[in-house]
This record gives structure tokens, C-alpha cells and sequence, in this order.
């Protein structure tokens, strides 16, 4: 009755570590398993994560060229106002050398046509004279 109770112990002991071994092969199939679904996981919450942080950059960029795009313009829009502004002031300056330097010209002019129409004066006065003397 011992030697069959030992046997069936041992029967027991045999099919009990039977069978952990075999729970512990499913319990590693099925951690390997989770571990692989974890790193899948991962795997792609990083791609997305990567794929946000370069729609961000790009954004960014974008944003970072459409300012000094702007700015550039507005720089350029002062300096063409800026040169305008000169331009018109050479104008001006042009214009009114230009008016002083007409009058000039022509204040000579109506001067040496006065002393003209003052010499042929003086010839017809003489002309006049001579002819009141002749008759």
C-alpha cells in the first residue's frame, strides 16, 4: 500500500511538473507574443511621433518663410517709397533750376530787346529829326 501510494506520488509529482513545464512553454509563448505586440506598438507610436515632429518642422518652416517672405516685401515697399521720395525730390529740385535758369534766360532777353527796341528808337528819332531838319 506504501510502495503503490509512493508510485502514485511519483506518478503525481511526474505529470504535475509535466504539466508546469508545459505551462511555463505557453506562459513564454504568450510573453513572447505580448512583448512582440508591445514592440509593434511602440514601433509605431515612434513613427507616429516621427511623423508629427516632421509635419511640426515643416510647419514651422513654412511659417519661418512666409514672415521673412513679409518682411522682405515690407523692406522693399519702404525702399521703393524711399527712392520715389528722393526721385521726386531730384524733380523738384530739377524743375525749379530749370524755371530759374528759364527766367534767367529769358529776363536776358527782354533786356537785350529793350536796349534793341531803345537803339532802333533813338535811330528813328534821329532819322525823324534829320528829315524835320532836310525840310
Amino acid at each position: 500500500h506504501e510502495r503503490e501510494h509512493n508510485r502514485e506520488i511519483s506518478e503525481l509529482a511526474a505529470k504535475h511538473a509535466e504539466e508546469m513545464e508545459k505551462l511555463r512553454a505557453e506562459l513564454k509563448e504568450e510573453q513572447r507574443h505580448l512583448l512582440d505586440e508591445l514592440q509593434q506598438q511602440l514601433e509605431a507610436t515612434h513613427r507616429a511621433e516621427h511623423e508629427q515632429a516632421q509635419l511640426q518642422s515643416q510647419t514651422l518652416h513654412s511659417l519661418e518663410l512666409e514672415a521673412l517672405r513679409l518682411t522682405l516685401n515690407n523692406t522693399h515697399t519702404s525702399q521703393l517709397e524711399l527712392t520715389q521720395c528722393n526721385l521726386r525730390k531730384e524733380k523738384e529740385t530739377a524743375l525749379m533750376e530749370l524755371r530759374e535758369m528759364l527766367n534767367d534766360k529769358r529776363a536776358q532777353e527782354v533786356a537785350i530787346l529793350q536796349s534793341r527796341h531803345q537803339l532802333e528808337w533813338e535811330k528813328i528819332k534821329e532819322r525823324c529829326l534829320k528829315e524835320k531838319e532836310d525840310l
